[in-house]
């Protein structure tokens, strides 16, 4: 069935509901009573001309849609087609009589036909067998049966192109991985079977751990842990933003990606900082509808930490149909957990602490204390944890006062089995577990978090380099090297992907923001002398205090680059003058033929030629070699002084925005 929906198939299952007296045909004759309920099930069909395949139930995968399947039973030219089997069976004296084929197989396997429903009826027409009896050997008479053969118009296919049985051929079977899919292949007949039959004893097989989706090269194990999606639990969200945070519109994202139904979903949202309405607000524009329910506490609510904790989980707890809570608050620790505690009951560490953060030992693990991201079962909070305040003790903070209550309470005549669940109960209070097996994501930095800017995420290269680089360093960048995207579109220029389409965006936005653009003139305050050879109209980071941070980005991505592609060169990326230049055919459209007084220069393109503006790229006039292409967060990297004169060409509509800087040594 989960291959048959993969394909669209429409199925109706015979019997379904029946007790089974076919017999057990594994090691004696029987399937009688498969025939008698097609008999029955083709008599409620009145389309004559329809096609129907039949196949057995248990024990078969489809590898392919009807389409391929149709075309394949329509180029036999026949009007019923049996699948083939190499062995015969059961009564192996009627061997003689089947039909010789010049290549294939000779034997009937009634485990999977297809035909037209007039045919098919008129092949079932004189079945008044038991259900015991065998229908294989039923079919077998008819088909050996010239006349009736004939009549009926039936063949077999016989090389396999629509039906695989695997008894007495596994060893002609290989699997065909191709563009996502896995097809099983016979190598005898180089065909591709749509339907794969284990009949007779070949019941387990490892083609169904495969087959069409089930485990790939590109996506692993699809269903290692799967379900039904009627069978997904019900889930309450609690997100909790107490503070400002970065990257919450990436944390939104990412729930938004969850691969779990969001009809299965609630959110609880409490957001105490007014800076980060707007992301909530525009999640919940665009896509609050799609989940079940949504219940979202503001900050112009003035609602305390922990009667919105305990707000969070009235809301799982009065819902009959919630069956977990999940608590998520963005925030930043070293870990969510403790692995042991003090006289006081504060943090102790444990023998096995740092073995299980840096995942020398990989398991579920009893702890006294958790924090931040936990799963609660809902059963608990009907029962032990029933309390309409868990996040109140004294001077603890809320996560140490929930798990202090949830340690401490004592339940009477209440004993189960331990259980390696997220939360699990005994007899002596509720028992918290962390797990290290997956990795579920990461906690965020809040240290140093700037408000000051309209893109505040962008500073963020320190505090959470790795957030910092998924939102904003190009997909392809670890892929240069390996990959080889590095282009040479000049000689000794270089070309290769850096920032991702957002993060030339938000540099972008975050100048035109600032908006104190120079005036293109020679005198420059801005620089040391005062004066620049070659102005330009733009913004330098050192305006928007972002010169630390871009400096951190040349050492990390753009020195590497350097080092590979002009051996013997090694340079700390000590960049004097890092600026975004923007170019417009009413203010300043070129720039005029120069040398950069710089060791090398980084030219990256902020925005897309044809979409943003017309015209611009850069020639390297000593070579008479231009780009004049840029791609949109593509890095040109180039030598400055002697070699490469070039210049900026004529940007003829829009506005152009690029991003330099000039690297000495």
């Amino acid at each position: 069935m989960r291959s048959a929906r993969h394909f669209n198939y429409t199925i109706k299952v015979l019997g379904r509901g029946e007790p089974w007296k076919g017999g057990d045909y594994m090691t004696t004759p029987g399937g009688g009573q498969k025939v008698r309920l097609l008999k029955a099930g083709l008599q409620e069909i009145k389309e004559e001309d329809k096609v129907v395949l039949f196949i057995d139930s248990y024990d078969v995968v489809f590898a392919s849609g009807p389409k391929e399947l149709l075309k394949k039973f329509q180029q036999t030219r026949h009007k019923v087609v049996f699948s083939a089997e190499t062995l015969i069976w059961p009564d192996r004296h009627l061997e003689d009589k089947h039909p010789h084929f010049r290549e294939g197989k000779r034997f009937l396997g009634s485990g999977g036909f297809i035909g037209y429903v007039r045919n098919l009826k008129e092949m079932v027409a004189d079945w008044t067998g038991e259900d015991n009896d065998s229908d294989q050997l039923f079919f077998t008479k008819i088909y050996i049966n010239p006349e009736k053969r004939k009549s009926i118009n039936i063949t077999l296919d016989n090389r396999c192109r629509m039906f695989q049985n695997l008894h007495g051929s596994l060893d002609e079977v290989v699997l065909k991985f191709e563009d996502g899919q896995v097809r099983a292949r016979n190598v005898l007949y180089d065909t591709l079977p749509v339907v794969v039959h284990g009949n007779g004893p070949t019941k387990i097989n490892y083609l169904s751990n495969y087959i069409p989706t089930v485990w790939t090269f590109e996506t692993g194990c699809s269903v290692c842990l799967s379900v039904q999606e009627s069978e997904y639990p019900l889930v309450v969200i609690g997100i909790f933003i107490q503070q400002p945070t970065p990257f919450v519109s990436v944390f939104f994202e990412s729930l938004l990606k969850l691969e779990y139904p969001k009809n299965r979903l609630k959110l609880f949202i409490y957001n105490q900082e007014q800076h980060h309405e707007v992301e909530v607000s525009s999640f919940l524009k665009d896509h609050g509808k799609e989940y079940q329910d949504v219940k979202v506490i503001g900050p112009e609510e003035n609602m305390d930490r922990v009667a919105s904790r305990n707000l969070g989980l009235d809301m799982c707890r009065q819902d009959k149909d919630c069956e977990y809570f999940f608590t998520c608050r963005l925030c930043r620790l070293w870990t969510n957990f403790w692995g042991a505690l003090s006289a006081d009951g504060y943090y102790a560490r444990s023998e096995d602490y740092v073995d299980i953060v840096q995942g020398r030992r990989v398991g579920v693990w009893n702890v006294p204390y958790l924090a931040k991201v936990y799963l609660v079962k809902a059963s608990l909070l009907h029962e032990e944890l029933s309390d309409n305040d868990l996040f109140s003790s004294g001077t603890l903070d809320l996560d140490m006062a929930f798990c202090h209550n949830a340690r401490n309470k004592v339940t009477s005549n209440y004993i189960i089995k331990k259980r390696l669940t997220p939360f699990a109960s005994i007899s002596q209070g509720v028992f918290m577990y962390v797990t290290n097996m997956h990795t579920f994501g990461r906690m965020l930095s809040t240290e140093n978090y700037q408000m000051s800017h309209l893109h505040n995420d962008l500073w963020q290269i320190f505090e959470n380099p790795k957030d910092w680089e998924e939102r904003y360093i190009h997909e392809n960048y670890t892929k240069i090297m390996r990959d080889k995207l590095i282009e040479t579109p000049c000689p000794d220029v270089y070309w290769f992907p850096l920032f991702s389409d957002i993060g030339c965006d938000h540099i972008v936005q975050e100048m035109e923001n600032f908006g104190q653009w120079s005036g293109g003139r020679n005198t420059d305050t801005r620089i040391q002398g005062g004066y620049e050879n070659v102005p330009t109209i733009d913004i330098h980071m050192t305006q928007i205090n972002y010169e630390k941070e871009w400096q951190k980005l040349l050492l990390d991505y753009i020195a590497p680059i350097t080092e590979t592609m002009y051996p013997g060169y090694y340079t700390k990326c000590i960049s004097y003058l890092n600026f975004v230049v923007r170019y417009k055919p009413d203010e300043q459209p070129l720039l005029t033929p120069h040398h950069d007084a710089s060791t090398f220069t980084i030219n990256v393109a902020l925005n897309s030629k044809e979409i943003d503006y017309q015209g611009g790229g850069c020639r390297f006039i000593r070579y008479n070699c231009s780009v004049e292409a840029p791609r949109k967060g593509w890095a040109l990297m180039h030598p400055g002084r002697l070699t490469h004169y070039h210049e900026g060409l004529r940007t003829t509509a829009g506005t152009r925005y690029i991003a330099v800087s000039f690297v000495d040594p």
